[in-house]
């Protein structure tokens, strides 16, 4: 078409469009059908296959956090703080040195009880020989005693013997003599029986003040051995491997005894899992759990079910519910699950009690 041709007018009208038949829109409309069912269908198929492969088989729960055996440090006698050797979150040890209390009054009570101790030793040995004095004179009244006795039995023989001869071969006077003989060492046994029964309970009493003794020594040694852990009690080491927390104690202090001066948190922690009473049905302790910790969500964590607490949790609260008085609503329960890591926790992570988790238990 020429320029003239525009000018004019004269220019031909454009072909019109030339339409499919009617059979081939069909067959398109039916494919693009076919083609969104089977879509369709497989959306489906994924959701389905998700369901069943990673929630059907889980149990899962936000009401979980970190636990651990968290050891609270408190002094077993008191005074000023004069050593400070810790800071917060610091890591120690078990046997590092924390902290020292003035051990002068301490020192002075183990120098009195080992004074104590040596005078009462010293109580012991006297009481000691006073029972080797004793059982001597308690020897010699016996041999006295046994004197005394063959004097009283010759005696009487002898007067047996002069009674028994005719009045006419004896003289009176000297029965008379015999009589008295054997009256006078008869007197002297009686005397020296009592002064061997007088020696014996002597013997008796000083034995018996030689365990009173003895008792004041062992006395005196539990005094000395307080004394000396009481002393020892001046410096507070960690009790267990931990990291300092909540430290309330400062250098100078004036410490009581059982005064909470600061918490270890050891590194081996765990997890407790609230899970409702209708998510235990095929839980079993063994099964593995998918562990997420709000404090680090790129990172996936494996461990097991270690056990299953016997009771609700709000069995076990300070005011548990009464629910056999009033009007009763039916609350879905929680249980305690305590949850173990497969693996030691990675040191440069800090993960620590009270942390919020999110554990997925593999029930099926």
């Amino acid at each position: 078409m020429t320029d003239q041709q525009v000018k004019e007018g004269t220019a031909p009208a454009p072909a019109p469009a030339v339409l499919p038949p009617p059979r081939a829109v069909r067959r398109r409309k039916r494919r693009l059908a076919f083609f969104i069912a089977a879509v369709v269908l497989l959306l489906i198929g994924v959701v389905i296959f998700y369901y069943l492969r990673f929630v059907a088989p889980y149990e899962s729960t936000d009401d979980a956090f970190i636990q651990a055996h968290v050891t609270v440090v408190s002094p077993r006698v008191s005074g000023p703080v004069v050593r400070l050797l810790i800071r917060d979150n610091q890591q120690v040890k078990a046997g590092d040195p924390l902290l020292e209390i003035d051990p002068k009054d301490y020192e002075t009570a183990v120098a009195q009880a080992q004074a104590d101790l040596d005078t009462m030793r010293g109580e012991l040995k006297q009481a000691q020989a006073q029972v080797l004095v004793d059982e001597a004179k308690a020897a010699q009244q016996t041999a006295a005693m046994t004197a005394a006795a063959a004097q009283a039995h010759l005696a009487k023989s002898d007067l047996e013997r002069y009674q028994a001869l005719e009045s006419r071969a004896v003289a009176r006077t000297q029965l008379d003599l015999e009589q008295t003989q054997a009256e006078s060492t008869s007197a002297s046994l009686e005397a020296a029986r009592n002064q061997a029964k007088a020696a014996d309970a002597q013997l008796g009493l000083t034995r018996v003040s030689l365990e009173a003794a003895a008792a004041k020594v062992q006395q005196a040694e539990a005094k000395l051995a307080q004394a000396q852990l009481n002393l020892s009690y001046t410096k507070i080491s960690a009790p267990t491997q931990g990291r300092v927390t909540q430290r309330t104690v400062e250098q100078g202090a004036y410490l009581q005894t059982g005064q909470s001066l600061l918490a270890l948190v050891p590194p081996h922690v765990w997890v407790v899992a609230n899970f409702k009473e209708t998510q235990l049905t095929h839980m079993r302790p063994g099964q593995p759990v998918r562990i997420h910790v709000d404090a680090y969500p790129k990172r996936e964590f494996k461990g097991r079910v270690d056990s299953l607490q016997a009771g609700s949790g709000a069995q076990f609260s300070l005011l548990p519910p009464e629910n056999a008085v009033g009007n009763y609503v039916k609350v879905v329960q929680r249980v305690p699950v305590k949850i173990e890591f497969d693996e030691p926790l990675d040191q440069e992570l800090d993960i620590a009690p009270g942390m919020s988790v999110e554990p997925k238990v593999k029930v099926e």
